[in-house]
């Protein structure tokens, strides 16, 4: 390889690792035209007092919600933000509330419901 081949393909390598420098990735012409909608209602969801966190089966996160009504007694679904809990007669802690659980109706009758 020639003296002048050689120092073109130093320069060109030079360019390339300019080019990939970390430092110059940060310029607004170099960010994402993509919002980070992960990031924006995570913050929405601990703004509005929410936990955000992994849900179910783990491969979604939701906004976990205390409700204000939490282990008071009940007697329908109507009694509560969330459930009725059929076992406890007591309104369910969070919303959404996952798992299969027994409730009562609007007619206080014993039923399963499945949050998935």
């Amino acid at each position: 390889m020639s003296a002048i081949c050689r120092i073109l393909a130093a320069a060109l390598m030079a360019i390339v690792l300019v080019a990939c420098d970390d430092e110059t990735s940060d310029t607004p012409e170099s960010q994402s035209i993509f919002p980070d909608i992960m990031a924006e209602r995570r913050a929405a969801c601990e703004q509005s007092g929410g936990r955000w966190g992994p849900a179910g089966d783990k491969t979604i996160f939701v906004c976990f919600r205390n409700l204000t009504d939490a282990n008071q007694t009940c007697s329908t679904e109507n009694d509560c933000q969330g459930f009725c809990l059929a076992r406890s007669r007591t309104c369910s802690p969070i919303e959404p509330f996952y798992g299969c659980h027994q409730v009562l109706s609007q007619g206080g009758l014993p039923q399963t419901v499945c949050v998935e």
